[in-house]
């Protein structure tokens, strides 16, 4: 028997059934984990999630594993290395705002303790269950993430568009958007 998942995984590409099986909407409270999400979120802008989940492992080379403090004290001379990095997306402006979305992280930390209590406030501290149905159902952005993303960007963030962070809220749980029908939709909620 076939367990059935939502439609956006596929079938043929194992990376992206890996990642939809085992990582996406499972909460995250790993500040690093929160912050490889946003890096990679803002690097997928205008394209396809599989896109960058084909070049995550480049990512976590060029970008010290996720590792904020050492992002932060990037370069100019590093970022214009990194633009020739062919592991990655080559995007000047997503490689300068990894590391400005860096320094603005480590300054939130500094004042919520963490970054991962600074999010989940957005919802309330536990993952907002939606029931949907089918893949047009299920929204690009949402009240919390307008609200997030509004936030991120007056704290000095760029690339966290409201559609940036809903991605980035499903990502790590903050939202539960498998499809009911999907065998992760009450495994995630029991995480």
């Amino acid at each position: 028997m076939d367990m059935k998942r939502c439609a956006w995984a596929g079938l043929k590409d194992s990376l992206m059934l890996a990642y939809h099986d085992r990582e996406w909407g499972v909460p995250v409270h790993d500040d690093r984990k929160h912050f490889e999400f946003l890096i990679l979120e803002g690097a997928q802008a205008g394209l396809s999630w599989s896109t960058v989940l084909n070049k995550r492992e480049a990512y976590r080379r060029a970008f010290s594993e996720f590792d904020p403090e050492r992002v932060a004290r990037y370069t100019a001379k590093r970022i214009q290395k990194l633009t020739f990095d062919p592991g990655i997306i080559r995007n000047r402006l997503k490689i300068a705002s990894a590391v400005r979305n860096a320094r603005a992280f480590l300054k939130l930390q500094k004042e919520f303790g963490s970054f991962d209590a600074y999010c989940w406030r957005f919802v309330d501290g536990r993952p907002k269950l939606n029931r949907w149905s089918t893949m047009k159902q299920v929204p690009a952005t949402s009240p919390e993430s307008d609200a997030l993303s509004k936030d991120l960007k007056q704290r000095g963030f760029s690339f966290v568009g409201s559609t940036i962070i809903y991605a980035h809220m499903q990502a790590v749980g903050m939202v539960n958007d498998h499809l009911v029908e999907c065998f992760r939709y009450k495994e995630t909620m029991t995480l």
